[in-house]
Parts: C-alpha cells; sequence; structure tokens
C-alpha cells in the first residue's frame, strides 16, 4: 500500500451512551431494563451507538489508505503522547473537541460529526464522508487553519492546566469558595460559587449564561434603561480572557468589587485558596480532570502561550 505520509493519524473517540449504560449496569439486558422501566426510550441509546461506530470504522478504513493509524479513547487522551506531526481526527461533539485540543501543542485538528442529524457541531466542520478529501488537502497544505486561543492556570506547586472554553476555580460542591483575587494593583478577600474565566471560544456558554442572568436580573429590578447589550461573538483567536466572579456575598470580611474583566496579554490574575478542603480548578466542564486548590495554593491565570489549531 503507497501511503501519502509517514506521520501518524489519531482518531480520538468516545464512548457512547449505550456504551456507558452498560459499563454501569453490567448488561445491555439490564440497561434496557433500567432506562425502559424510568420510560424512556432505549431503541434511541442503540441506535446513537450503531451510527456512531460505523462513523468510527468507515473512518479508520478511509485514513488507513492515507497513514499509519492508531485509535484513542478520550479517557487516555490527557496521558497520551502526540507526535508533534501528528494528525489529529475527532469523532464526536464539540466537547470532544475542545477536550482534545488543550492536550496538543501545534498538531493540527479535524473535527467530524458523526451524526449530523443528532448533533449542531460548531467544531466538526466535516462528515465522515469528507475525510479523505481534507486529509489530502492538510498534507498538501491546501487547507485553511483556525487558531482557538486558550486559558492557563499555573499553581505554585508547579502544576498547570489548560482550557479550550473556560476554567473553574472554586469548591467542588455547592459551599461558598473562599479565596483572595488579585488583578493588577486590586487585590480584595471574596466568598462566591466560584470563578469562570473564559476564552473568546468559550465566551457563547458558561460566559453567557452568567451574563445574560445577570442582565435579566437588572432589566427587572431597575428603573433605569440600563440594559446589558448582546455584542457579536469574540474571535476564537482573540488576545485576552474574561473572567466572571459568580454570586460573590459582601460581607465584613469579603467584598465583591472584582467580578468582572479582561485578563490581557501579558497580565495576570492571581486567585489564592482560603479553602481547606475540596477547593477544585478544572476546565471544560470535565469534573473529573481537576488540580486540586486548597489552602496554600495560589493559581495564575493567564492567556495560555500555546493555541489550538482546528482545520476548517
Amino acid at each position: 500500500m503507497i501511503r501519502l505520509t509517514e506521520n501518524k493519524i489519531v482518531i480520538i473517540k468516545r464512548k457512547t451512551g449505550l456504551e456507558e449504560l452498560i459499563a454501569r449496569y453490567n448488561t445491555i439486558e439490564q440497561a434496557k431494563f433500567y432506562i425502559e422501566h424510568l420510560g424512556s426510550d432505549f431503541s434511541d441509546y442503540v441506535t446513537e451507538d450503531k451510527i456512531y461506530k460505523q462513523a468510527v470504522s468507515k473512518a479508520q478504513s478511509q485514513l488507513e489508505e492515507l497513514g499509519r493509524t492508531q485509535i484513542v479513547d478520550r479517557d487516555f487522551v490527557p496521558n497520551f503522547i502526540f507526535g508533534g506531526n501528528d494528525l489529529v481526527v475527532v469523532i464526536g461533539q464539540d466537547g470532544l473537541v475542545a477536550n482534545t485540543l488543550k492536550y496538543l501543542s501545534n498538531q493540527l485538528l479535524i473535527g467530524v460529526n458523526p451524526d449530523p442529524s443528532r448533533w449542531d457541531g460548531v467544531l466538526l466542520p466535516f462528515k465522515v464522508d469528507d475525510l479523505k478529501l481534507v486529509v489530502k488537502d492538510v498534507f498538501n497544505v491546501k487547507r485553511q487553519v483556525k487558531e482557538v486561543s486558550m486559558a492557563k492556570a499555573a499553581l505554585n506547586d508547579g502544576q498547570s492546566i489548560y482550557a479550550v472554553n473556560d476554567l473553574f476555580i472554586g469548591q467542588k460542591s455547592h459551599v461558598s469558595a473562599r479565596y483572595s483575587i488579585k488583578l493588577g494593583n486590586d487585590e480584595e478577600h471574596q466568598s462566591s460559587s466560584g470563578v469562570i474565566v473564559s476564552t473568546g471560544l468559550g465566551s457563547t456558554g458558561w460566559l453567557k449564561s452568567i451574563l445574560t442572568g445577570a442582565a435579566n436580573i437588572i432589566n427587572s429590578t431597575s428603573n433605569s434603561d440600563l440594559k446589558i447589550k448582546q455584542k457579536n461573538n469574540p474571535a476564537w483567536d482573540i488576545d485576552y480572557l474574561y473572567f466572571s466572579v459568580r454570586e460573590p456575598f459582601p460581607s465584613r470580611t469579603t467584598k465583591a468589587d472584582i467580578v468582572f474583566g479582561r485578563i490581557k496579554k501579558g497580565s495576570q490574575l492571581k486567585i489564592s485558596s482560603q479553602m481547606p478542603e475540596n477547593g477544585v480548578i478544572f476546565s471544560d466542564g470535565i469534573e473529573s480532570d481537576y488540580l486540586k486548590f486548597n489552602s496554600g495554593i495560589e493559581a495564575t491565570i493567564t492567556l495560555a502561550e500555546k493555541k489550538g489549531h482546528l482545520v476548517i
């Protein structure tokens, strides 16, 4: 077989809903009984599983004609060592693209929508049938590449974590997070539901929901004409981050002045934990992949030194 490249093509896949149910209930029969007992449609899980696995299989067979191919499950991505010239193909939803992109350096990523009738896929511009042509174009440098800015939280114990959409800094449970926050020369102690740091790509997600809620509260309680207008969505490669403090509580010992703003390129947001336990920092909604953020730990939040590279 004559292949176009000796560089490795890495396919990233995820578990289907059916596979997760079987892992939880041991057998497909028990999973079916549980779902149908609750009045849900089990056949939808079967259909989704079939379509997704067909997509992965078809992608693999197409890509093996073009280069060496390896399939990696999303659970192993954080510890997988990508080669510098690897081409990464993600088959799944937008979240899988984001949670793969943050573990890459300069590798190009192609997002593939396995089931367009089910998923919208902002980060999934291609279908499986497009793969052979798209990959050939990439190898021949005929495809545009879109850069994606990331956020980075670096701890004073040497650990760090990246985010393509957003970082969460706070308590892993519903209780208030306590910390000190510093932006430039301004610093204060806070008690809140945590801090969200968002990239340009992530600004239409968690951050947007926070600002929408705040805007509606203001508009429904104020007699003025104050309104928070929706601006155009920021570009994915902007050179600053947004941060927003969720539900800050002012008291004798805590303030609520540093609650929203930008972290510009070259600047830092510093957050020092005052939580004896259960303090966490996680990114892109993956709560299981977190850094401990307990008393004595300081996080320095900056625009990441690297960017993601999405093939479009």
